[in-house]
């Protein structure tokens, strides 16, 4: 066997090698090839493709969240390994041979996966409504080990107003921890920076040369680990990140329309789901429908279809075409323009928004918001809103932290639908060309190519 360390690198795309150097040598010296993602082209989505060499129609995750029909919840960012289902890249390795060890190194779904060692965010949930930074890691002691060698993981630089190259930076310290100290067979790192600037400020900002370097700097120390080792590398990426100009509300249609119905509660409101004819989870570019009663879905269609950014609806046949026939799938789904993303708002009253609305709470929300990589620039001073918020809830006064706007104009990037042109979408590198074939390289396929990089002579 061959140690190999795979190297995710978000929203890296050939158009941005140019400002990465060492990545960018890395592909001259090896090989690069054009990497044909999965629809929606979403982290947990592709990554979950590439670790089973299957469809989401196989392994069922259809996003990054879903509705779960028999409680009637929107649930994101789950972390279980079991909602994966099929048989993982180690399970294969494991059969061919039972001294393969695997280091799950924050790829998703990482809790509960059946490798040899596993880091992933875990953030404590004190009852007074703090949220504390943390990782959860396999076997249990590698949490202390980690967390005393290079300090706490710094969560809030890993998503959110605050996010960083901080965040990735840690996660490159604790992978090179691992592989030092336990030397796995099968190393896999997700380096997410890179992805988060480009949402933030868009493909083409100078923002995105600035942390295409950062990110570039980051996995050079990996890359000459590998070298010192001789271990095979592969670097990837899951998508590519198109500029985006604001974004499609097609819950608020649905409601306009009386499909979508809400629960007040304390002058807000809430999205309930179960007792909606219609309601969408939106999830960047693409957005699962869910209609209750089948004979509504032509309607439900006709209205979503007639939006303003919306390109395509998808229904039985489109679904089955693209891989995305599962039970977990709404009825429809919905994809946007290239220009265009997808709010999870049901609100039609800023007012009247939930109050996890202007905070950052990825559980809680049913569909994903990139806003929350903003403050709201109407606060007169974020950061005196910020330390006196945070001073309080040190104080043991609950409050929330309401700074995240509702202007989803600020978002500049966007993510989730195939790209039209191959330099602005996602790659597959490898320092071991022999083991790569010619040719586009699908999601699917990179489980395979791990192998292959493990394995073949």
């Amino acid at each position: 066997m061959h140690d190999t360390l795979v190297i995710d690198v978000v929203g890296l795309t050939p158009a941005l090698l140019k400002h990465a150097p060492n990545l960018s040598k890395f592909a001259t010296e090896g090989t690069m090839r054009p990497l044909r993602t999965v629809t929606p082209a979403v982290t947990c989505t592709v990554q979950s493709s590439m670790l089973t060499g299957r469809l989401p129609s196989q392994h069922g995750i259809v996003a990054n969240g879903w509705y779960f029909r028999d409680l009637a919840q929107v649930w994101f960012w789950r972390q279980s390994n079991r909602l994966v289902q099929g048989p993982k890249v180690w399970d294969v390795a494991r059969q061919r041979d039972s001294a393969f060890t695997c280091a799950k190194l924050f790829w998703w779904y990482n809790m509960y996966a059946d490798v040899d060692w596993s880091v992933t965010p875990r953030p404590m949930y004190t009852a007074d409504g703090r949220k504390l930074p943390d990782v959860y890691a396999e076997p249990p002691e590698l949490r202390e080990q980690l967390t005393r060698k290079l300090g706490t993981f710094p969560l809030f630089n890993f998503w959110g107003p605050r996010a960083s190259i901080v965040s990735s930076q840690w996660i490159v310290d604790c992978s090179l921890q691992v592989m030092q100290e336990r030397h796995p067979t099968l190393t896999l790192v997700y380096l997410p920076h890179l992805d988060y600037d480009l949402q933030k400020f868009g493909p083409e900002a100078p923002q995105a040369a600035i942390a295409a370097a950062q990110i570039d700097r980051a996995a050079e120390e990996l890359l000459a680990f590998a070298e010192t080792r001789g271990m095979r590398v592969i670097v990837l990426s899951e998508y590519g990140i198109t500029g985006v100009t604001g974004p499609v509300h097609i819950n608020r249609a649905l409601r306009s329309a009386g499909l979508l119905r809400v629960r007040p509660e304390l002058g807000r409101e809430q999205l309930d789901a179960g007792a909606s004819e219609a309601f969408a989870v939106a999830d960047h570019q693409v957005a699962h429908v869910y209609v209750r009663n089948p004979d509504r879905v032509a309607e439900v269609r006709a209205l979503v279809t007639g939006l303003d950014g919306v390109q395509s609806v998808w229904g039985t046949d489109e679904k089955r075409q693209f891989g995305l026939d599962h039970e977990r799938s709404g009825e429809l789904i919905a994809v946007s323009r290239p220009d265009r993303w997808f709010s999870y708002y049901f609100w039609l009253d800023d007012e009247r928004a939930p109050d996890f609305a202007r905070t950052v709470d990825i559980h809680a929300k049913p569909g994903y918001d990139p806003v929350e990589l903003f403050v709201d620039p109407k606060l007169w001073s974020p950061t005196l809103t910020v330390g006196r918020k945070l001073a309080a809830r040190k104080l043991g006064f609950r409050n929330l932290l309401d700074v995240i706007p509702l202007d989803g104009t600020l978002v500049k990037g966007a993510h989730g639908r195939l790209t039209d042109d191959p330099d602005a979408g996602p790659l597959f590198m490898s320092n071991t060309p022999s083991l790569v074939p010619d040719g586009e390289v699908s999601a699917p396929a990179v489980r395979d190519l791990m192998l292959r990089h493990v394995f073949d002579d």
